[in-house]
Parts: C-alpha cells; sequence; structure tokens
C-alpha cells in the first residue's frame, strides 16, 4: 500500500480538506485497498478537533465529507509511515524538511508541484478570508489531488 500524508499548519483548513478530496478520488478509483491517507498539522494548535466548519461546509457543497477528520500534529515517524509528504505551502516543507530524517528526504513534497498548470507553490491559507478563499482552495486542492493520483497510479 501506498500511503499520503497531507500537511498544513494547524491540520484545519487545507490539509483535511485535501485529504478529504483525496479520499474521494481514491475511492472513485476503487483504490481504496492500495492507497492510504492522512493529513496533519506542524504545530498542534487543534489536536483533537475536527476541521474548520467553512472548509467542511465548502467541500459538502462539491460532495466530500470530511467531517469524521480530526486534528493531529506531524511527527518524524510520519516519514518512516507514509511514502509521500506533502506540504500545502513552502513554510510547512522549510519546518517538514527541518523535522524529517535523514534518507527519507524524497518523501517530502509541495503539493502543488502535482498540479503545475496553475503556476504556483503555496495553497493559500483560507482561514483569515471570506467564503470565496474556501473555494478557491478547493479548486487547487482538486487539481492537485488529481496530480498526486496521477502519479501514484504509476507506481502501483
Amino acid at each position: 500500500m501506498i500511503k499520503v500524508l497531507f500537511v498544513c499548519t494547524g491540520n484545519i483548513c487545507r490539509s483535511p480538506t485535501a485529504e478529504g478530496v483525496f479520499r474521494a478520488l481514491v475511492a472513485a478509483e476503487g483504490l481504496v485497498d492500495r492507497i492510504g491517507w492522512d493529513s496533519a498539522g506542524t504545530h498542534g494548535y487543534h489536536v483533537g478537533e475536527p476541521p474548520d466548519q467553512r472548509s467542511t461546509a465548502a467541500a459538502a457543497r462539491r460532495g466530500v465529507v470530511m467531517a469524521d477528520l480530526r486534528a493531529r500534529k506531524v511527527a518524524a515517524a510520519d516519514f518512516d509511515e507514509f511514502d509521500l509528504v506533502l506540504a500545502m505551502d513552502r513554510s510547512h516543507h522549510d519546518i517538514l524538511a527541518r523535522l524529517c530524517p535523514k534518507g527519507r528526504e524524497e518523501r517530502l513534497a509541495l503539493f502543488m508541484d502535482f498540479a503545475p498548470a496553475w503556476g504556483i507553490k503555496d495553497v493559500p491559507d483560507p482561514y483569515y478570508g471570506g467564503a470565496d478563499g474556501f473555494e478557491r482552495v478547493l479548486d487547487m486542492i482538486e487539481a492537485g489531488a488529481r496530480g498526486v493520483l496521477v502519479h501514484l497510479r504509476e507506481r502501483l
């Protein structure tokens, strides 16, 4: 099984949205027995909490369920458990690079590198903005999640 971890700051907006979207794509492709997923935050601000209600609502409008997810903090051991650790922006990537054990560096990547058509590196944090920010983030995450799935299909 190939496992993917999505990482943002508090694990309540971007990374659980990526987890939910990716989970739905993997299920639609009938690959749940071959691809695993999770999400985490670089900081433990919201450990045990569900995703932000605005993220959950925006995702639900697109048929993505994520109310069952709970925030957790990323750990160095995640680099052993997950084949791909995806940072939602460059600041997360920097934190994860410092946390990453030697010999596991190839597992770390930027999420938006899997959606090159967007021409950007960072998924912006919608937390302090309006509803349109959550919709834009969902658009970006849908593109990135599709790219991740294409990448993983080549490895199955």
